[in-house]
């Protein structure tokens, strides 16, 4: 009986433990290179909403994106790390604010194959934003924690930007 009981103890335990104590914590910095202009862009709206070309923010403006991610901020003297696909959206009415949802597929490196899904707040105008990883496939898989970007140049007349993302993933 003794040994039935300790059984379901440890059965128990096991069941119950944090699967934090046994998960890995990965940190990587990547370059997203969002392109709307020129003949090849990486972003392109598919949508809008009847108020979007008379709002300052864009509100109801909804875009699907293939942007590259690179080792660096310059893109083409970087190396190609992989591609952010999703989709973002002006949910901002009177702040500029997207809602972003993509995967980092990663296709180089030790990472190479595996995936990492982000989703969340962008308020653009911010120093940095923070973003939830959410989720993870390959390496990353059952992957959460957070995102944080922050602009390194913007073209006004363009619209081209090319965002820092430091990624902190527990999986």
């Amino acid at each position: 009986m003794a040994k039935a009981v300790l059984r379901f103890l440890l059965l128990l335990l096991a069941a119950t433990a944090s699967p934090a104590a046994y998960a890995a914590e990965t940190q990587i910095k990547v370059y997203w290179h969002d392109l709307l202009s020129g003949p090849n862009p990486t972003s392109v709206r598919v949508a809008q909403a009847a108020v979007t070309n008379t709002s300052q923010t864009l509100f109801g403006a909804v875009s699907v994106i293939d942007n590259a991610l690179t080792d660096g901020p310059d893109l083409n003297s970087s190396g190609l790390v992989g591609r952010a696909q999703g989709t973002y959206t002006s949910a901002g009415k009177d702040a500029l604010a997207f809602m972003m949802n993509m995967n980092f597929v990663f296709q180089a490196g030790k990472f190479n194959g595996s995936t990492v899904a982000i989703f969340g707040r962008n308020a653009a105008m911010s120093a940095v934003r923070e973003m939830a990883v959410v989720g993870g496939t390959g390496v990353f898989r059952l992957a959460r924690g957070y995102a944080q970007a922050r602009t390194t140049a913007l073209d006004f007349n363009t619209g081209d930007a090319t965002v820092e993302y430091n990624l902190f993933i527990t999986h």
